[in-house]
């Protein structure tokens, strides 16, 4: 599948886009013939609305999309998606009805609305094509398509197809192309190599456990993203029910969005020295499981006790995060679908973030605005950190109460990051419902948001 723009061909068909209190103005500009024939047709402006305006001789003048009122704008970000999937098939082109950031946003909308998963099954036809406009970055639209699609089937891919190891061959696969180079610990080397919360998480599945280790460029500051790699998550001897365990094969889904955006960085050629680290496990149920009540001893030194092993990406990521931050990298950034607690507290289509930086918090809540990727700022509450210390041991894996979930545990990653600005988002990685541009599975959260404002984050 490929997410890009199409060539301007003889046949190209001009597009205007219309929202309800643009519409009389357009049609004060055109003849009575076109005007007669869009009032006959009813056709208003309104949200996902089509037209294809005929010309005398039978041929096509041009067509019309509706995008809605404001109202409409804002609840949908990817408007014109709906109307792409309703015109004929052919090439379009926009002259008119959308400028600046939202002639950006609604072209990768476009794009996205192409989007199909069709490795088990043969999906809809493909999208009509659309003419890149003069005054858009065709290259960053078609990198962060590329990277959004990249995610969006790694997430959609079922485990049984997704392990550990498929998810090194997907890494590698995507680092090939832009020259970068992968390393993985694999196995018990995991312990020869101080991570034991990676092996630990991991060790009971029969597949085995790894750190994957992505590294590109070779000037400009230090960028580490950290992906949660929990390929299928059953909640381990804690052992989750039916219904919460029949979306796990998208636990996966920071490692799939850390890829994603990687992608869109390289392909980009941002001016950083890039590295992505993964810790791909299965949490899964066996005689050599970890338990609750467990001490484990972190890559970092500090010991957490576990008081419930479905907490265990958090594990997975402190080892990963301890790695990272011995470098003493520029920005480290974590992405985790970590917490229900995140999704009680802004639901599924805000991706929640922390940081103790005001300045780059800013930078990401305005690039989020800018790029239509909702971010929403959550607090590193320091009084809360007494809930991740347990006593017996530094750190609680899992605090009792119920309270400040998410809170509590990005608390608990901070402590693994002492030398580095860190930020961490807490995601969903999954869109519940169609949607224009976004379809119902596996979906990038905060990569776009990241990507714009990381030139800001740091000077480059």
């Amino acid at each position: 599948m490929s997410l890009t723009f199409a060539n301007p061909t003889e046949t190209t068909v001009d597009l205007h886009v219309i929202s309800p209190d643009t519409l009389e103005d357009w049609l004060s500009g055109s003849d009575d013939a076109t005007r007669a024939w869009v009032e006959s047709c009813g056709f208003t402006g309104s949200a996902g609305q089509v037209l294809v305006v005929p010309e005398p001789g039978g041929g096509v003048a041009c067509a019309l999309a509706g995008l809605g009122t404001p109202r409409d704008r804002i609840r949908t970000r990817f408007g014109l998606g709906a109307s792409a999937v309703r015109l004929p098939a052919g090439t379009y082109c926009i002259v008119s009805g959308l400028e600046g950031a939202e002639l950006e946003n609604q072209c990768l909308g476009w794009l996205l609305a192409g989007y199909r998963f069709e490795r088990y099954k043969q999906g809809k036809p493909s999208l009509p094509g659309l003419c890149a406009p003069e005054s858009v970055d065709v290259t960053w639209i078609e990198a962060v398509a590329a990277g959004e699609a990249l995610t969006r089937d790694l997430i959609n891919t079922p485990a049984s197809d997704m392990g550990p190891a498929e998810l090194e061959t997907a890494a590698r696969d995507m680092t090939q192309p832009h020259g970068a180079a992968c390393t993985v610990i694999s196995g018990d080397d995991l312990l020869t190599r101080n991570l034991p919360m990676i092996h630990a998480v991991g060790r009971a599945s029969t597949r085995a456990p790894r750190l994957i280790d992505m590294r590109w460029g070779t000037a400009g500051p230090r960028l580490t993203l950290v992906g949660k790699g929990v390929c299928f998550d059953t909640g381990g001897l804690d052992l989750k029910p039916a219904s919460s365990m029949g979306l796990m094969k998208k636990d996966m889904g920071g490692s799939a969005t850390v890829l994603g955006l990687a992608h869109m960085i390289m392909a980009l050629k941002l001016p950083v020295r890039l590295r992505v680290l993964i810790p791909a496990v299965e949490n899964a149920v066996a005689g050599n499981a970890f338990r609750p009540q467990d001490i484990l001893i972190s890559r970092k030194g500090l010991t957490v006790e576990i008081n419930n092993t479905d907490a265990e990406g958090r594990l997975v990521l402190a080892d990963a995060l301890a790695m990272a931050d011995e470098e003493s990298p520029d920005l480290i950034v974590s992405m985790a679908t970590l917490t229900g607690a995140a999704r009680v507290a802004v639901g599924p289509d805000l991706a929640p973030f922390y940081t103790d930086n005001d300045g780059h918090a800013d930078l990401l809540s305005k690039a989020g605005s800018k790029v239509a990727d909702p971010v929403w700022r959550m607090p590193f509450h320091d009084p809360y950190e007494t809930m991740i210390e347990p006593g017996i041991a530094d750190l609680d894996n899992a605090p009792k109460g119920g309270f400040a979930g998410s809170i509590t545990a990005a608390l608990f990653l901070r402590r693994f990051v002492e030398q580095s600005a860190y930020m961490h988002f807490d995601i969903y990685g999954w869109q519940p419902a169609d949607a224009p541009g976004r379809p119902k599975g596996g979906v990038g959260q905060g990569a776009r948001a990241l990507l714009a404002a990381l030139p800001g984050m740091l000077d480059i």
